[in-house]
């Protein structure tokens, strides 16, 4: 009996090598190839034959184009990073680490969808039916009419979309998957990159909405090829920490909204229910103003929110150490240097240690100013007033630049009852602006003045 070929295929980017390397010689990842049985080389019909649309050639003045329709899930949290809702023959792409919580969020939507008057559809390959009917019951999701399949053969999840006709089927895991077209083990990443690829054009041929869930690997991205994540219209990461009931959605790709949308949900005994107001997470409780906290407003899309950036400046050794958790290192040694270059603030001798309260992860330089106003503070072991609030970008000269949609970055600090903000000149409130009653505002233009500002305030 002959033996079977195999090849070594990577995990990163689905590239293919004869034998085992260290490092892929497509993407250069180390450790990434892995065995598998290589594909017949005998000609076969297409397998897309039967999914693909044949299209004329039109100039696009003459494409009939609407706005996309979207049918709201229930959870007003979950449409707001989808960007309003589920649409009509799109396929989303949600990955976490395991037991934060996608099938129960996907359960629940199931469900409101399906009081709403829709057909729904939830495809189960990790778990039997009797498992997910448990899990419905623990959420209080009694009398459910949700339609379960658990089935993990491609071609029977394909004939049983036809047949029933869902708007919306969700696919919990991709990973389980298999095609009998193809010889490889379920997860592999040829077996992945076939089943998404049916499953989007099928999706896009009938209408229905589908939702992959998708599994993570170690380092937090999700597993399988980049090229997943390409085939999708949607991609959703499920984030947060499995010691706290707060979790996280981030859009990371939206070909029907804005990408870096955040939806905050809360675990709770009856599931995830979403968080209307999540500033309240990120602020620290203090009853009296503590050296090096400042608060700031953050942009997440679309979405102001109030963070706490708390700074320890501490003596440090012949090698002081700079350490900050939620925000870019590299930016902080650089922010360090402008503040002893242009305030006269001087660390080179102190530990200093940077934290966004709440495990936030804070990626925009809108943040600049915050941090080194904490830092300062730490230093001087002086407190900055009660209801104070920062943002704005520092440059290497030493000039606080303007943070985009600083109008509604103050507004929501106004409604939030804080009283004094320092912000860049360029993002003051227009004279006169109602919505900015009882908020104080200064506007700086250099680093130096906004620690004047805040040392007389102080």
């Amino acid at each position: 009996m002959a033996k079977d070929k195999t090849q070594y295929t990577c995990t990163e980017c689905g590239g293919n090598s004869p034998k085992w390397l260290g490092k892929c010689p497509h993407c250069n990842a180390w450790n990434t190839l892995i065995e598998s049985v290589a594909e017949s080389t005998a000609p076969a019909k297409n397998r897309f034959a039967s999914l693909a649309k044949t299209a004329e050639v039109t100039t696009l003045a003459d494409i009939d184009a609407t706005d996309v329709q979207r049918t709201p899930t229930g959870h007003d949290e979950l449409d707001r990073v989808l960007g309003g809702g589920i649409v009509e023959g799109g396929v989303v792409l949600i990955g976490g680490d395991p037991g934060i919580g996608k099938s129960t969020l996907l359960l629940q939507a199931l469900d409101s969808l399906q009081r709403a008057g829709l057909k729904t559809l939830y495809v189960t390959g990790e778990e039997s039916g009797a498992q997910v009917a448990l899990r419905s019951r623990r959420l209080g999701l009694d009398g459910s009419q949700v339609s379960v399949l658990a089935e993990i053969q491609l071609e029977k999840i394909l004939s049983t979309l036809q047949a029933t006709q869902p708007a919306i089927a969700v696919i919990d895991s991709i990973q389980t998957v298999y095609s009998e077209q193809l010889t490889s083990a379920p997860g592999s990443v040829a077996q992945v990159r076939e089943c998404a690829a049916h499953l989007t054009r099928a999706a896009k041929a009938s209408g229905t909405a589908i939702v992959l869930v998708g599994h993570v690997t170690k380092e937090g991205a999700l597993a399988g090829p980049r090229v997943l994540e390409h085939m999708v219209d949607t991609v959703l990461y499920f984030e947060g920490d499995t010691h706290s009931s707060f979790r996280l959605i981030r859009a990371i790709k939206n070909r029907f909204g804005a990408v870096n949308e955040i939806g905050v949900f809360a675990m709770t005994e009856k599931g995830l229910k979403g968080v209307s107001n999540p500033s309240a997470i990120f602020l620290s409780q203090h009853s009296e103003p503590v050296p090096g906290s400042c608060v700031m407003v953050t942009l997440e899309g679309t979405r102001p929110m109030l963070v706490e950036i708390q700074a320890l400046v501490d003596s440090g050794g012949p090698s002081p150490r700079r350490l900050s958790v939620g925000l870019d290192r590299d930016r902080l040694a650089m922010l360090l240097a402008v503040l002893h270059r242009h305030a006269g603030v001087a660390c080179m001798d102190q530990d200093v240690f940077v934290n966004a309260v709440g495990g936030v992860r804070i990626s925009e330089p809108a943040a600049d100013l915050a941090v080194m106003l904490a830092i300062t503070s730490s230093l001087r072991a002086r407190a900055l007033p009660k209801g104070f609030i920062a943002f704005g970008e520092v440059g290497l000269a030493g000039e606080v630049r303007p943070a985009p949609r600083g109008q509604e970055r103050l507004k929501e600090a106004a409604k939030l009852g804080f009283s004094v903000a320092v912000v860049p000149k360029a993002n003051l409130p227009r004279k006169g602006d109602k919505a900015f009653e009882g908020l104080t505002v200064h506007g700086v233009e250099r680093i130096e003045e906004a620690m004047e500002v805040a040392r007389g305030l102080g």
